[in-house]
């Protein structure tokens, strides 16, 4: 490259302080890190729209170690981006597209990318990117395969629009869409006996005790619903003295309080510690003190996950549920287990999404009801669990195998040079490209921002439960039915559970199901066959539901 790139800075992106903290602002701290550590550029360079912003940039790649001169400039100062590559911790390039266009859109690259894709924002930013004068030396990194399967599905639906709209086969010009994943700073996880003793000691735990942790946002609607993980510690309590540590933060009160009532009532034999995530010294605390990490994401919103490369940084054996970039970061086996999970057929979230669409549903709730249909295989979690509570030997195994996988492959000295090598692609198309911007036609009618998510994310679950899926009860003869529904209306009365009644089944339709389902494993047709025809789709939904809930599960 002619020139080092230059970076988009806002400090709101890259910080890590405040009662807010967001996984983009994170991977953006960690990211700058990086660059600022193992880019082999000579000088920093940065973009502000506040001339505020330039000594705050300076100060933090100074905090970072970072002895290079450091460059900051504005919009106006457009003529010294030629032959640079503009790089934006997001994915909205089509204002920056846009106001290269004076310019000439062969003057430089812009490079973005991906966090959160299920927001509006976000959605239409991507589904805009057909009509935006974005150029094939241009680049979106897509932090996992699912991410880019979710962009492909959006850009598809539109380009399907347009093309019958002006009855045309029409040609695009779109950006690159390179999958690289996330980087941490791996050496910030590494903790010595004297550590991990000393933590332990501070969180007043037995020596004899296992400890889970979970690290992240505290919120059942819009990050790792907490039931599968609380359910699968509950079964195991009466064998293992265990304790949870969740290590995080929760938005309000009300959360907070949904997740102390819901552990208390489903694990009133194991031990709950909480720490905020926010402070250095005890996230420090949490790692150190910790056997096992578990983090069951069924969320949307989600789409990569630093936690369980951080998890195994500090040499834990981890759970995590198989969904979106957690399957491409975690070797199942071999750093620990992937748990399966289930999502509805495509179809069956129209509703949701025209809900969201209307404003009859916002964005926390848009999230938070498609999470209570992704099914996490409990039992599944209780047998890996398990298997790591009982042998040492097996934590340290995969324990081990899971630091030097982030070692090789995740720190940002293995990150860094592929972020280089794609600048230098992209400088290299853009100096043998013609010159001249295309333009595309506009679209909105088909609103592929807007589609049903069991659709739109479809490459997130390991499987999908469609009409032909055979469910059986989870616990065959261990519960009778009116004990099963006893135990269906506890979960229902939790706060974290009963804040989507509209996917519930009432009981009299569960005891329908569970009797029916007492003879042996049956079809979900078979099973929608006991309802009026035109309640299959809501039926179906409630299936799911009733797996979430571990009363349900696929042969």
């Amino acid at each position: 490259m002619k020139k080092a790139p230059i970076l988009y800075f806002n400090p709101e992106g890259y910080s890590i302080s405040g009662p807010k903290l967001m996984g983009r602002n994170a991977a953006g701290h960690s990211f700058l890190r990086g660059f600022a550590r193992y880019s082999l550029v000579d000088q920093m360079r940065a973009f502000v729209e506040d001339a505020s912003f330039g000594p705050l940039f300076s100060e933090m790649i100074h905090s970072f170690g970072s002895h290079k001169p450091v460059e900051v400039l504005q919009l106006l100062d457009s003529d010294r981006f030629n032959d640079s590559v503009l790089y934006f911790p997001g994915p909205t390039l089509v204002e920056p597209a846009w106001q290269r266009i004076p310019f000439g859109s062969d003057r430089y690259s812009l490079c973005g990318i991906t966090h959160t894709t299920a927001s509006t924002l976000v959605m239409d930013s991507v589904s805009s990117w057909l009509e935006a004068p974005l150029q094939n030396w241009d680049a979106i990194i897509c932090t996992s395969q699912a991410v880019k399967a979710t962009l492909d599905c959006i850009l598809e639906e539109k380009k399907s629009y347009l093309n019958h709209r002006f009855k045309a086969d029409l040609e695009f010009t779109l950006p690159q869409l390179p999958v690289i994943p996330l980087g941490i700073c791996a050496e910030d996880f590494l903790y010595s006996n004297e550590q991990k003793i000393f933590a332990r000691h501070q969180l007043k735990i037995d020596s004899d005790a296992i400890v889970i942790l979970f690290t992240g946002r505290l919120s059942f609607h819009a990050k790792a619903h907490p039931l599968a993980m609380y359910q699968a510690i509950d079964q195991l309590s009466a064998k293992f003295k265990l304790v949870l540590i969740e290590c995080g933060w929760y938005a309000n009160e009300h959360i907070e309080k949904a997740y102390q009532d819901a552990f208390l009532q489903i694990c009133p034999k194991a031990k709950r510690i909480t720490l905020d995530g926010r402070i250095s010294d005890q996230r420090s605390l949490a790692w150190a003190g910790a056997d096992i990490f578990c983090s069951l994401s069924d969320n949307i919103q989600e789409t990569f996950g630093l936690t369980p490369l951080e998890a195994m940084a500090a040499g834990l054996p981890v759970i995590v549920s198989d969904w979106n970039g957690y399957k491409e970061t975690v070797r199942d086996g071999v750093d620990g287990f992937r748990i399966p999970t289930y999502l509805p057929s495509p179809g069956l979230g129209k509703i949701f999404a025209r809900q969201h669409e209307l404003g009859f549903i916002d964005y926390d709730r848009y999230c938070g009801v498609t999470s209570q249909l992704v099914a996490v295989n409990i039992r599944s979690t209780v047998e890996a669990l398990e298997r790591l509570v009982k042998d040492p030997a097996l934590r340290t195994q995969m324990g081990q195998s899971g630091r030097e996988h982030v070692m090789n492959n995740f720190d940002w000295k293995c990150i860094i040079p592929q972020y280089e090598e794609l600048w230098q692609e992209l400088d290299s198309r853009r100096q043998h490209a013609q010159a001249s911007p295309k333009l595309h036609s506009t679209y909105a009618p088909s609103r592929s921002s807007r589609m049903d998510p069991f659709e739109l994310f479809l490459a997130y679950p390991t499987q999908t439960i469609n009409e032909s899926s055979y469910l059986m009860l989870s616990y065959g003869s261990s519960m009778t039915i009116e004990e099963m529904l006893g135990r269906l209306h506890q979960l229902s009365q939790l706060q974290m559970v009963a804040f989507a009644k509209e996917v519930h089944l009432s009981l009299e339709n569960s005891k329908v199901i569970f009797e029916f389902l007492a003879s042996g494993p049956k079809t979900v047709s078979e099973i929608c066959a006991l309802t009026n025809q035109a309640h299959h789709e809501q039926l179906t939904r409630s299936l799911l539901w009733l797996m979430k809930m571990g009363f349900l599960t696929l042969t």
